[in-house]
């Protein structure tokens, strides 16, 4: 178990390409299905989701902070997929961490510190940004952006110090891979059927309007 302190360690000596080594290919797909009571555990931080609890389709995002083909999703296809299907009460929307290093989870950390309702605008900001941060020396870079969400320098450490925190995230990422064959990022369970890769709107239009037709 990665302990706070290893943590920081990690953050101080993360190389760029590091952090950049876990990103797929538009080519890199594969698909599965895997049972629903499988994916309904949430983990200990509890759930982060948008959407309507009865939408008839939920879709399931693991993503690491410092995959640049989940930025990419989060930058260009999620928004139209907000305002098509999410904001209409068609998909229940939820995002789960699946960190590829320490850089990536003090991202979600900063994210899963902050009250509720900031976390998904932190993810958005940590996002854009993700080329100002995933560097060499990143924890200067990481908390000149941090302060864009209020966090002064005394919240930004003691939030990376957090052991309940990054084992929260921890947990889920390893249930992710130990339980669901999850080994990349972007994936996406659409109501079970697995996803990988950052797929266009038009991609999950294609597998979501059977079940909303249904």
């Amino acid at each position: 178990m990665t302990t706070s302190r290893a943590f920081l360690v990690g953050v101080l000596l993360l190389a760029a390409a590091a952090a950049f080594s876990g990103g797929w290919t538009d080519a890199a797909r594969a698909q599965a299905t895997v049972s629903q009571a499988d994916l309904a555990e949430a983990g200990p931080l509890g759930e982060m989701a948008l959407g309507a609890d009865n939408a008839p389709v939920t879709i399931i995002e693991y993503a690491s902070m410092t995959c640049p083909h989940c930025a990419r999703f989060h930058e260009q296809t999620l928004p139209k997929l907000k305002e098509r299907y999410i904001d209409t009460g068609k998909v229940r929307f939820i995002f789960r961490e699946f960190p590829f290093d320490a850089l990536g989870a003090g991202a979600f950390m900063l994210a899963r510190c902050a009250d509720k309702e900031r976390y998904f605008p932190i993810v958005d900001l940590l996002f854009s940004t993700q080329s100002q941060w995933a560097v060499n020396n990143p924890l200067q870079p990481l908390f000149n952006v941090a302060k864009q969400a209020g966090y002064t320098q005394d919240t930004f450490t003691a939030c990376l110090k957090n052991q309940q925190v990054l084992d929260g995230i921890q947990k889920v990422r390893d249930r992710a891979a130990s339980r669901l064959g999850v080994n990349s990022t972007p994936t996406f369970f659409i109501n079970g059927k697995r996803l990988v890769g950052a797929l266009t709107i038009e991609e999950i239009e294609k597998e979501i309007e059977p079940y909303l037709k249904a």
